[in-house]
């Protein structure tokens, strides 16, 4: 058995009766379950589709997003979770870089390296070179005035570890960064790179080795769920970039969220429209449940 979820952008809510009842006829589908009214709606279907990358497309461009997955064991019991562009709206390095003064310089090579098109090890010591003599104290300056919560993250990391999930924060970026992040958001643990600093209080251009990457985030997965008596079935992860292919790929349930275009198109799973509660709807959660 498997579940279609339809979901809207929380701020349009223009999910229909109409639009959920010519997916259900589309595949003979169950009754519908309305989790949100206006917002996401699900019902089972007793084998996958075999036009769904068709049905997914003529949704997507209407606004919407589709995803099909097995209906049991939905309800995960853990969360993975990238930083960067994922449960913040900006990557840290290029925020670092522009107030270095060479923004669009690393900009450019993030905007690669996340696509695929360069090795992340090496697009990462290129972009943090760049950084070297830059005050250690401008962290904090843009964590203050810089960085956002992405829409719906508390309330994802709230409602599963209400449920009893453990959550982690995987980033390919800095913990000096992922720790406050992390501690905003609730989440259990944070693994990321650590930037070096000189003895004067400077950043060194260099980053401690080795560096945490697409394996590492694998790595993390496995490890968190060994830790726990879990297995990869029981992760949800999510990001939207090349390095985390793997983990995306490795997990029960594996989101891209508003990613890039070659990681999109390897993804299982991919959200363009709705905001991180859509993690929540995917898993059955009811807007009822959701933890503030």
């Amino acid at each position: 058995m498997f579940t279609v979820s339809l979901m809207a952008a929380p701020a349009r809510a223009d999910l229909d009766d109409d639009t959920v009842m010519a997916v259900q006829r589309r595949w003979s589908g169950g009754r519908a379950l309305w989790l949100e009214p206006g917002t996401a709606a699900e019902f089972a279907v007793e084998t996958m589709p075999h036009d769904l990358a068709d049905a997914w497309a003529e949704l997507d461009r209407r606004g919407f997003d589709l995803a099909v997955q097995p209906t049991a064991n939905r309800r995960k019991a853990v969360l993975l979770a990238d930083m960067d562009s994922t449960m913040i709206e900006q990557e840290c390095i290029d925020e670092l870089a522009d107030m270095a003064g060479v923004g669009q310089r690393v900009a450019a090579i993030t905007r690669r390296a996340m696509n695929g098109e360069l090795n992340f090890h090496e697009a990462l010591l290129e972009r943090v070179a760049l950084l070297e003599g830059l005050p250690y104290g401008v962290i904090a300056e843009v964590l203050e005035n810089r960085i956002t919560l992405a829409a719906g993250g508390r309330t994802l990391v709230a409602t599963m570890k209400a449920n009893g999930a453990w959550t982690a924060l995987v980033s390919g970026g800095f913990t000096d960064f992922t720790g406050p992040v992390a501690d905003r958001l609730g989440f259990d643990e944070q693994r990321a790179n650590v930037l070096l600093t000189t003895a004067d209080g400077l950043l060194s251009g260099r980053v401690a080795l080795p560096i945490l990457g697409r394996e590492a985030k694998v790595q993390a997965l496995e490890e968190i769920t060994a830790a726990r008596g879990l297995a990869p079935a029981d992760v949800l992860a999510v990001g939207d970039g090349a390095n985390d292919l793997g983990m995306l790929q490795r997990a029960g349930a594996g989101v891209a969220l508003h990613a890039k275009p070659a990681v999109a198109a390897q993804a299982a799973i991919r959200i363009n429209h709705g905001d991180l509660t859509a993690l929540l709807y995917l898993q059955g959660y009811g807007r009822d449940e959701f933890v503030a």
